[in-house]
């Protein structure tokens, strides 16, 4: 009986059109118990279409083809989901879905560049704050009660601000935060996995020139960074100019400490310099992505690392229209 059971199992894989096995790379072995499901990506979203758990070698298997489009395999377990994209084209069988054991303390991972980009109108302010983490171990950091990011967003702008998340190798997400001890602070719940996690938030608020922007530093393990378009300017104390990217002529500033406020003077957008004149709608995906490689590959002459200029690029990508999250809403899977 054991021998037939083994049998139509293998048999099963073989003739599965999507299988493969999910792999813990924290204990290097394959993973039992893990919940996979299977999804279609299409314009209206991803589709689940069946799911299953793997088996005692880490081993899953789906009869659906994979068919039609792109395709997502995840994976969950201890709690974080793990995804692997099956592009038109490639092979379905034998997929590695790599996933992680999970821990409430940060571990290696460590906030990597913390970036806060100024943009003032005529009647408002546009901001956006980015939060570059790096996890350097092989263990997932992950706090449902605490969060593992914490931001500051004005009383005046809490109910039009927007999170958004991309995990390593993973696709951009829409995240809700909550409001976390004191007035103004909230905390995110997003596992930040082996490898660079990014998160964009940002919002608007009534503002006119000049006028001035307080904000608060809730993880300071990297230096806070302000960027401002051409023709507005900063000034407070213990701010530090550090100099103008040559093409957009967008200055960064550092700040220290636990909180800043700063005096703003003049209006300007940083993706409205960077556009050519001949430029389609700045609201079309297209158009932002054909900016980006122009423009921000050549922040790191400014004597900071290197992803800041990806950090800046992916402020405008999530910038270019996405819907808004209200805070707080509660919890998401991403």
């Amino acid at each position: 009986m054991k021998t037939l059971a083994c049998l139509l199992v293998s048999l099963s894989t073989a003739l599965a059109a999507v299988d493969g096995t999910v792999v813990n790379r924290t204990s290097g072995k394959p993973q039992p118990g893990a919940m996979v499901i299977l999804f279609k990506l299409g314009s209206s979203g991803p589709e689940p279409l069946a799911s299953v758990t793997s088996d005692a070698q880490g081993r899953f298997a789906f009869s659906q083809a994979a068919e039609g489009g792109p395709h997502l395999v995840e994976a969950a377990y201890a709690g974080v989901t793990y995804n692997t994209m099956l592009p038109p084209g490639r092979p379905t069988t034998n997929v590695q879905v790599d996933v992680y054991d999970s821990s409430r303390k940060p571990g290696a991972a460590k906030v990597a560049q913390h970036i806060v980009l100024l943009e003032p109108t005529g009647q408002q302010l546009n901001v956006s704050e980015t939060f570059v983490l790096n996890n350097g171990g092989n263990v997932t950091w992950s706090d449902a009660s605490r969060g593992t990011v914490r931001f500051y967003v004005p009383e005046a702008a809490k109910d039009n601000v927007r999170v958004m998340a991309l995990a390593p190798h993973g696709m951009p997400v829409q995240r809700n935060a909550e409001e976390a001890q004191s007035p103004g602070e909230y905390k995110l719940n997003f596992a930040i996995k082996p490898g660079e996690t990014r998160i964009d938030v940002s919002y608007s608020m009534p503002f006119s020139t000049p006028g001035s922007f307080s904000g608060k530093v809730y993880m300071p393990e990297a230096p806070t960074r302000l960027v401002t378009p051409q023709g507005v300017t900063l000034a407070g104390n213990g701010l530090r100019p550090l100099g103008n990217e040559p093409s957009t002529q967008a200055a960064l500033y550092d700040v220290k400490g636990p909180s800043y406020k700063v005096e703003i003077q003049g209006t300007g957008a940083l993706r409205a310099a960077a556009a050519p004149q001949d430029s389609a709608d700045e609201e079309s995906g297209p158009a932002i992505q054909q900016i980006l490689p122009r423009v921000y590959d050549r922040l790191a002459w400014i004597l900071v690392p290197a992803s800041l200029a990806l950090a800046l690029g992916f402020v405008l990508l999530y910038r270019s229209g996405l819907p808004a999250a209200a805070l707080p809403k509660g919890k998401r899977r991403g």
